[in-house]
């Protein structure tokens, strides 16, 4: 737990460390710690901040957010859909001068579907052929659908058709390691010392808890279009303390901003303010694992009949979010999601029978449901968490509110240590699969372990459907068992809201918020 005193002191020790910069460095907040920044060790989007500028895979993305071409300059799809064949570009290199080979890619996908390397993002790369077999310990490494024809040449056979499979390439999971650097150097080569990187900036300063820097990459593919020498990364997870530096001129960029001074903001500084649709769900996990209360659906369905949305959307937050009745967001191509069955039931009737659902499971005066809620640090969770609580009151529940820095959050949760935990997911990638994945049994990024054999069928077959329309119909009815369930509880749909400075030019907002430094420059 990160208790207050820490983190005022943390936050004082960033802005003593503050120092004036040159104009071509860029000071950019990201909203936490990173656990690591080797990609095979990360899962969060203020860690794709930084990773993101630091490598490059296959495909990578635009300063719109769209795919294009990243170390490989074109690339071939056979008739069915299952084998590509990519050609890397003869240009690209590590930061050390070394060529970035096909080998390099075959060394890294090896490496996160080792079940040694424990990669909680692994299961993105399920479509490659074998590589649940291999991530499972079923099968070697060396039978992944992966192999390098020649330096410059790169083929990846795929289980079955996967049509987002171009997408996923351009996720961290999929970048490319330097082998020679990890070979030598083990579980250091992410150190500043030690690490080589393909991406338009290299490592230079890691000083935890305090800045990040990273300097522009002298051998990477298109350094003359790279305006910026310098990138430094603030890990500044309350929002206030992140305005309040962008106001006083000491960062460029605040990757979010507080929702109560939306308002105030838009008057005082309306050309910084960046608001836009967001791929992305706001969510509670369920801890579903025995010897919690919350392993009883009945317990699940009342604590997520008694939460008023709009008011948490309208009134808590208040800048454009949207209340959550699903857990696919709105606008995810080629899906229409289900909604919760008591969408259209009126806040008196939801609380009535939460109430019979909590008596049903045993609950009631003499028993009071008590439960352990935790949440990230950062101001607007806990104004979330204690509006929920109050809304379970009603029902007599007992809530014990647990705060903690980002990073021990997510591996607090993933030990199954809550019984309700703030979660928050951003799509990977616009399809439906990249969110009801997270409700598949066994998964990683399933805080709450939810597990259900229809739903994990539905999904594979889903998986197996190379028909579009047929292959929504089977995730929808996925989604539906999962909101029957009460797997998970939506709270809203995110919208992204960035802070950026009216002196920098390219950035562009998109629906998956996504925006490399290579792309930015100073209007000088």
């Amino acid at each position: 737990m990160l208790n207050t005193r820490t983190l005022v002191g943390s936050i004082a020790l960033a802005l003593s460390a503050a120092a004036p910069l040159q104009a071509d460095t860029l000071r950019l907040a990201i909203m936490g710690e990173p656990a690591s920044l080797d990609p095979h060790k990360i899962s969060g989007t203020w860690e794709n901040d930084v990773v993101g500028d630091l490598f490059e895979g296959l495909v990578t993305e635009a300063a719109d957010g769209s795919r294009i071409p990243g170390v490989a300059e074109s690339w071939e799809v056979s008739a069915d859909g299952t084998v590509y064949t990519f050609t890397l570009r003869d240009d690209a290199k590590w930061s050390d001068g070394e060529p970035v080979t096909a080998d390099d890619f075959v060394f890294a996908f090896q490496r996160i579907l080792a079940p040694a390397t424990a990669a909680n993002y692994a299961y993105l790369l399920y479509p490659v052929k074998n590589a649940e077999a291999v991530y499972a310990g079923d099968a070697e490494t060396s039978t992944l659908g992966i192999e390098a024809l020649d330096a410059t040449t790169l083929q990846i056979t795929l289980e079955r058709s996967t049509p987002y499979f171009l997408d996923q390439l351009s996720h961290y999971t999929a970048y490319p390691l330097p082998s020679h650097t990890v070979e030598t150097y083990g579980n250091d080569w992410s150190q500043p010392d030690n690490m080589v990187s393909n991406g338009a900036f290299q490592l230079d300063e890691w000083q935890s808890q305090t800045r990040i820097t990273a300097s522009r990459n002298p051998y990477f593919h298109d350094v003359d279009n790279v305006a910026l020498e310098e990138v430094v990364y603030y890990p500044i997870e309350e929002r206030n303390t992140a305005l309040n530096r962008f106001r006083a001129g000491e960062i460029d960029i605040a990757r979010e901003f507080p929702t109560q001074r939306y308002d105030w903001l838009m008057d005082n500084l309306p050309e910084a303010v960046q608001v836009a649709p967001y791929l992305g769900i706001y969510y509670y996990a369920f801890n579903t694992r025995n010897g919690h209360p919350t392993a009883d659906p009945r317990v699940r369905e009342a604590l997520s009949l008694a939460v008023r949305r709009e008011v948490i959307t309208d009134q808590i937050l208040g800048t454009g979010e949207v209340p959550a009745y699903s857990f696919v967001p709105p606008n995810v191509s080629h899906y229409e999601a289900p909604t919760l069955s008591f969408a259209e039931l009126s806040q008196d009737e939801r609380l009535e029978r939460a109430r019979d659902l909590l008596q049903e499971a045993g609950y009631g005066p003499d028993n009071p449901l008590e439960l352990m809620l935790r949440y990230n640090t950062s101001e607007d969770h806990r104004k979330v968490a204690i509006a929920l609580a109050a809304m379970w009151k009603p029902l007599g529940v007992e809530v014990d509110l647990f705060n903690s820095e980002v990073a021990v959050h997510y591996s607090d949760i993933r030990q199954g240590d809550f019984d309700v935990a703030r979660a928050g997911w951003i799509g990977d990638y616009n399809d439906a699969q990249n969110f009801l994945s997270l409700l598949e049994s066994n998964v990683a990024n399933n805080y709450g372990a939810y597990s259900s054999a229809e739903f994990d069928a539905l999904m594979s077959e889903a998986a197996n459907t190379q028909d579009m329309d047929a292959r929504a119909e089977l995730m929808a009815e996925a989604e539906a068992i999962a909101l029957e369930d009460s797997a998970t509880l939506p709270i809203y749909y995110y919208v992204s809201r960035n802070l950026v400075s009216p002196d920098l030019e390219g950035w562009e907002t998109n629906i998956e918020d996504i925006h490399r430094s290579r792309w930015i420059h100073f209007d000088n």
